[in-house]
């Protein structure tokens, strides 16, 4: 049953939203963090374990030393400060995807900390501090049968796979975020899409939403509108989209505010988010950290990384964000206004991949910010789920270029991409969509433009050559689009003498 909601501006007038971001980011580690266990994703269940990420007596873990490198950028990246000395803890919980019954993470002492980073939204930069980034591992994966739902709830039998058992993970933690209430959830959305081309950037995980390999944990709590006393929050679990981000941040806003005008109390618990239906639902009662009983890890030693080698790592950082996006704007010429919609749009890393191909950097951006955002929009999807990339656009252009194609024809060669009707050129034969630039139909369709706007071409005659742009396009009419405008005025101009 979909609970009561309030309008979000009938909320946000009332309550400011105070939020809590946790991002999980697999990296990409050929082995998995505490054996020797491969990483591949989508392998058959159960084929890539091992008596350690099994859980099994006598086994003992060995730190993958490329997570904790990758650890270690991550947190320099994110301007933390990174320990000196720090050890892994036993997070204790129950639950069949757990086969040790217990998760190896860090607790007090994590590898990262006191970090911060800068997000843009509507042109506005919001500072986001983070409380840490800490070494863990992931855990199996359930699939719950029978049920309606696919959760546990009304299923027959549940199947484990721990492939994923033991997968190296870092988790970001931010501190509580407060910004202009109108602005959190599109804030959040910005953090988790700003993250995930940092971490592309520094080539530690391919951060594929689709595959769980970045998931973000939101943590929504209200307070009175002008208070200072927080709100009790709830935590919305594995959300794996940008949109979905801000969606399911806005409908717990909704939602929290409902409960709180009917004088109701918000329960601190996990939730589920609902991609279909726009909603989440209660998962349990949130714990606390001390019902994770967590205590040293006995079986590990503690990571220590030395000065010289943050230092190393440290300057193998790639460009900052904001340095880099101040600097694409200078290179393409863009304003203050169109750097900030392709930075809203999430569409940044697919206009620099297809300018690598050799598009311009306008034309990247009609395309990725025009029809194909237009088609995501639409699909409820980010660009990247699309199936059209960076080596189409290039492709489609370079026909518009070389006057294959028009703006117009461009245009229905995408629709036929996004489609899934084939490459450029087989959108382009099987919807006949080249332009006509033989001289012989376009001085046809130009005979029957003038035979049948003789005042058009009396007008042209008595010194107007302006009007025959109405011919021209009486021309393009006849051609359905497909005529070379160029070559038509061409042809035209020297048909009428002008």
């Amino acid at each position: 049953m979909t609970a009561e909601v309030l309008e979000i501006e009938d909320a946000l007038a009332q309550y400011d939203p105070v939020m809590g971001l946790e991002v999980h980011v697999e990296l990409n580690t050929k082995s998995k963090m505490f054996c020797g266990c491969p990483t591949e994703f989508g392998a058959p269940p159960n084929t890539q374990t091992c008596p350690v990420c099994l859980g099994l007596p006598g086994a003992l873990p060995v730190v993958n030393a490329r997570g904790v490198e990758s650890a270690i950028k991550i947190g320099l990246a994110l301007n933390c400060e990174i320990a000196e000395w720090c050890r892994f803890a036993r997070k204790n919980y129950f639950y069949p995807d757990m086969p040790k019954n217990f998760q190896t993470s860090q607790y007090d002492e994590p590898i990262a900390f006191n970090g911060w980073t800068e997000v843009v939204v509507d042109g506005e930069t919001f500072r986001i501090e983070i409380e840490r980034a800490h070494m863990e591992e992931d855990t199996g994966k359930s699939t719950h049968v029978g049920g309606a739902t696919g959760r546990i709830q009304g299923a027959s039998h549940s199947l484990v796979d721990y492939n994923r058992a033991g997968i190296p993970l870092i988790e970001i933690v931010t501190k509580t975020i407060e910004v202009p209430p109108a602005k959190a959830a599109a804030v959040a959305r910005a953090f988790v899409s700003q993250l995930r081309d940092l971490l592309l950037a520094l080539e530690v995980s391919d951060v594929r939403m689709d595959q769980g390999s970045l998931r973000c944990d939101a943590n929504v709590s209200l307070k009175p509108s002008g208070t200072s006393v927080l709100g009790t929050r709830t935590e919305t679990k594995n959300v794996n989209s940008f949109r979905s981000v801000e969606r399911a941040i806005t409908y717990e806003i909704t939602r929290q505010a409902a409960v709180l005008n009917a004088g109701g109390k918000i329960l601190q618990e996990t939730r589920h988010w609902h991609e279909d239906t726009g909603i989440t639902t209660s998962g349990r009662e949130k714990s606390d950290a001390d019902d994770y009983r967590y205590f040293p890890e006995p079986d590990l030693v503690p990571v220590a990384p030395s000065r010289e080698w943050v230092e190393e790592l440290r300057a193998t950082l790639p460009e900052a964000p904001a340095l880099r996006r101040a600097r694409l704007q200078t290179e393409w010429g863009f304003t203050d206004l169109e750097m900030r919609d392709v930075i809203n749009g999430n569409a940044l890393e697919p206009i620099v991949a297809t300018i690598e191909l050799g598009v311009s950097a306008s034309a990247a951006k009609k395309w990725w910010l025009g029809e194909l955002a237009r088609s995501a929009n639409e699909q409820g999807v980010e660009l990247d789920a699309l199936p059209v990339g960076p080596a189409q656009v290039a492709e489609v252009q370079k026909l518009v270029d070389e006057g294959t194609l028009n703006d117009k024809l461009a245009r229905q060669v995408f629709e036929g991409l996004l489609a899934g009707e084939g490459t450029p050129a087989e959108v382009i034969e099987k919807r006949g969509l080249a332009l006509v630039s033989d001289d012989g139909p376009l001085i046809e369709a130009i005979e029957r433009a003038i035979a049948a706007n003789p005042d058009v071409v009396e007008k042209v005659n008595s010194g107007k050559p302006a009007a025959a742009g109405a011919l021209i396009g009486a021309v393009m009419k006849d051609m359905r689009g497909q005529a070379d405008a160029a070559k038509v005025r061409e042809l035209l101009n020297a048909k009428l003498g002008i």
